[in-house]
């Protein structure tokens, strides 16, 4: 027969068990596809790795193929954490995730661009003719400028390319007379592969990608990770990790992250009250 003082010990082994258990799960953190995967996994990894020293919570890397895959695993809360535009489509909202902390670059545009030598200086001129975007799901790289030919009835021709920088690719190497984009991403890109380029039209300006998490991931796990986030570039070793992330994109200063709510992203959820697309996904 086990005594008294044998069977408190073993419970207690037992729920120290469990309790390491709970704090050892690993959690996903999917970032949407504006670069080519591997680039994507060079920027976030050591920035993840990061984090999750400092909040205790395990983050870890997931991506997809596509933005488009990535969206719709999003919109089924396949991920514990987000990184993306696509939690605001009213396919996706369902799934609840809360914005906490966004990038400190604090807001992005959409823009219909072409080469800076190209013979068109109107979206008129792009009548029936092909034009490059990431997606269906991508935001500022699809549904924002697509949105502005429809109001401007001009009709253009898709071409996919699976991800922001594969329609700049198709763009720089002339295979489209232009390309919808999100500014950021196209300004970056552009340096990185040295081209020049002209913006046809902006949007106005919305608040840049935010991270999210799903309403599964507890409030203190969820504050833990945001205060890692927004104090990584006040500490000498977040802050080089940061620059060193940027380099690999060629993204300008400022660096770091920045609280964020769902109420900064209201001007989301209007947008798809009132836009013109059908096949956003």
């Amino acid at each position: 027969m086990t005594s008294p003082i044998k069977l408190f010990m073993l419970t207690m082994l037992m729920l120290f068990i469990r309790s390491s258990n709970a704090d050892d799960k690993i959690f996903t953190f999917n970032a949407v596809n504006q670069r080519s995967v591997s680039l994507t996994a060079q920027y976030w990894n050591p920035i993840l790795k990061y984090v999750s020293e400092k909040s205790g919570v395990q983050l870890e890397l997931k991506l997809t193929k596509t933005a488009l895959e990535s969206s719709a695993m999003a919109g089924k809360g396949a991920f514990d954490f987000i990184y993306t535009h696509h939690l605001f489509t009213p396919t996706n909202a369902a799934a609840g995730y809360r914005v906490f902390v966004q990038p400190v670059s604090t807001v992005i545009k959409g823009q219909i661009v072409v080469l800076a030598n190209s013979p068109i200086h109107s979206l008129e001129q792009l009548q029936d003719k092909p034009v490059a975007f990431a997606s269906t799901a991508a935001f500022t790289g699809y549904a924002v400028p697509m949105n502005a030919f429809l109001r401007a009835q001009i009709k253009v021709i898709p071409d996919f390319a699976g991800n922001q920088e594969g329609a700049m690719a198709q763009l720089k190497a002339g295979k489209v007379l232009a390309a919808g984009v999100n500014s950021e991403v196209m300004r970056d890109y552009a340096e990185r592969e040295i081209f020049k380029y002209r913006v046809l039209w902006e949007s106005d300006s919305y608040r840049n990608v935010p991270i999210a998490a799903l309403p599964s991931v507890s409030t203190e796990k969820v504050k833990a990770v945001q205060e890692a986030f927004v104090k990584m570039d006040a500490d000498p070793v977040g802050h080089k990790i940061l620059m060193n992330s940027a380099a690999i994109i060629k993204l300008d200063p400022p660096y770091g992250f920045i609280p964020a709510t769902d109420k900064d992203y209201a001007n989301f959820r209007e947008f798809y009250k009132t836009n013109l697309i059908k096949d956003f996904k």
